[in-house]
């Protein structure tokens, strides 16, 4: 089950000129996003409706094997006008087959299999799309909470800054003008915090509804994210997707499926039998039995299979090139996913080495600046204000890579364990 617990407050340090979150008070359980994975693969009704769908394709292969059902008849003929049937000249109860020629039900049967199995594979589809909804659920909370840590930050040091502003202005050293432009920004940072806090409730309703939860539900903090490193190329990603797709699987399906339709078409020209027996009960006379045989003449309506095996033959082309189609998506996919990993991993790296440190020294130098009269309190408000955008889109640029991630493994149709990912923090599993 998910942790059953509320989010803990928390503030960002500085340590070693890189921002942490530290948490105030108890630490609570985390929320694993293997934990939440395993619940919308439960509980999702998207996922629970395609399973659903599959089981019922599953059914049909049998119907579409078995013969058409046998008729039980019963005729009187020749009854006399008070309809007393006991005194008709025959009463026949007959009992009757139709019998298709051999190997249309087996060819009907193979091509609802076929179709059973594109139906298994689409719910496998589902799933997929499921889970990459709920990694970039899980980490559109994970970024909120993360931000409002930054947001109750800029708050604290807002703070600072406005205290400072007041005791110079109390020794004569800077306008009230400096007093209340660090009230202003005061207020536009709890107003942040505010909104941070609501940012919060939006993402963890999202993730709760991927869950079939109610949105108010509460959930625990996300778990630092790992920031796997993407492989040099695509080209070995591609090939695997093109493997492991369950659209392409269910694509193949579709056609093997439509090839055997043509052969069924094909089956069109042979005719079917049906063959009766039947009991004849005959007033004042002897009783007996009697058979009958029919077959249908297909001959006499040739055009109408003609059509219909030029309709199967179409299908066939038909769905080959929608598996062209769907390939081509594949390797787009897997590519761009593949380039935005890329990106993104880029973007956070000089986050990490350059705009993060930089702008922790900017503003311990400019509040020192400040506070011996060298600068003024717009130079520090406005070193202020970069600091808070470096710092979220640091954490942006660290959900962007999960969030490409996620696409990266629904473009390649699952988890890449094997292409080694490097780590920077707790797995997220």
């Amino acid at each position: 089950m998910l942790p059953d617990i509320r989010a803990p407050r928390a503030i960002l340090a500085l340590t070693g000129g890189l921002l942490v979150l530290a948490p105030i008070g108890a630490s609570a359980e985390p929320l694993r996003l293997e934990d939440v994975l395993a619940i919308a693969r439960d509980a999702n009704p998207e996922i629970q409706a395609a399973r659903s769908r599959a089981h019922a394709a599953e059914a049909v292969p049998a119907q579409a094997r078995a013969w058409d059902d046998p008729v039980v008849s019963w005729e009187a003929w020749n009854a006399p006008n008070n309809l007393n049937v006991a005194h008709a000249d025959n009463n026949i109860f007959r009992v009757a087959q139709r019998f298709p020629f051999p190997g249309k039900r087996r060819l009907a049967g193979e091509s609802a299999a076929e179709d059973a199995r594109a139906a298994a594979l689409d719910a496998d589809a589902v799933v997929l799309d499921v889970e990459t909804a709920v990694k970039r659920a899980y980490w559109s909370l994970w970024r909120a909470h993360q931000r409002l840590a930054i947001y109750e930050r800029q708050r604290v040091l807002t703070e600072r800054f406005a205290k400072t502003a007041e005791q110079r202005y109390a020794v004569g050293g800077v306008p009230q003008a400096d007093v209340l432009r660090a009230q202003v920004e005061l207020t536009h940072a709890i107003t942040e915090v505010q909104s941070g806090s609501l940012a919060i409730d939006t993402a963890r309703a999202g993730l709760n509804a991927l869950l079939s939860r109610p949105p108010s539900d509460p959930l625990g903090d996300p778990e630092e994210p790992r920031l796997p490193k993407p492989p040099p190329s695509a080209d070995a990603l591609i090939e695997a997707a093109l493997a492991r797709r369950p659209e392409l699987s269910a694509q193949d399906a579709t056609i093997a499926g439509q090839r055997h339709a043509v052969a069924l078409a094909r089956k069109a020209y042979w005719p079917d039998f049906e063959v009766s027996v039947g009991r004849f009960v005959n007033f004042d006379a002897r009783d007996g039995f009697g058979a009958m045989a029919s077959v249908t003449v297909p001959i006499a309506n040739k055009g109408k299979y003609d059509a219909a095996v030029s309709q199967a033959n179409a299908r066939v082309d038909a769905a080959e090139a929608d598996r062209r189609r769907i390939a081509d998506a594949v390797r787009r996919d897997v590519e761009q996913a593949w380039l935005r990993v890329r990106t993104a991993t880029l973007r956070h790296g000089l986050f990490v080495t350059t705009h993060l440190p930089q702008a922790e020294q900017a503003i311990q130098v400019t509040e020192s600046a400040y506070a011996a009269g060298t600068v003024d309190l717009l130079a520090l408000l406005d070193t202020l204000r970069g600091l808070e955008q470096v710092h979220l889109d640091h954490v942006d640029s660290a959900a962007e890579i999960e969030g490409a991630w996620a696409d990266l493994e629904r473009a390649v149709g699952g988890a890449l364990p094997e292409l080694g990912a490097e780590e920077e923090g707790r797995p997220h599993g």
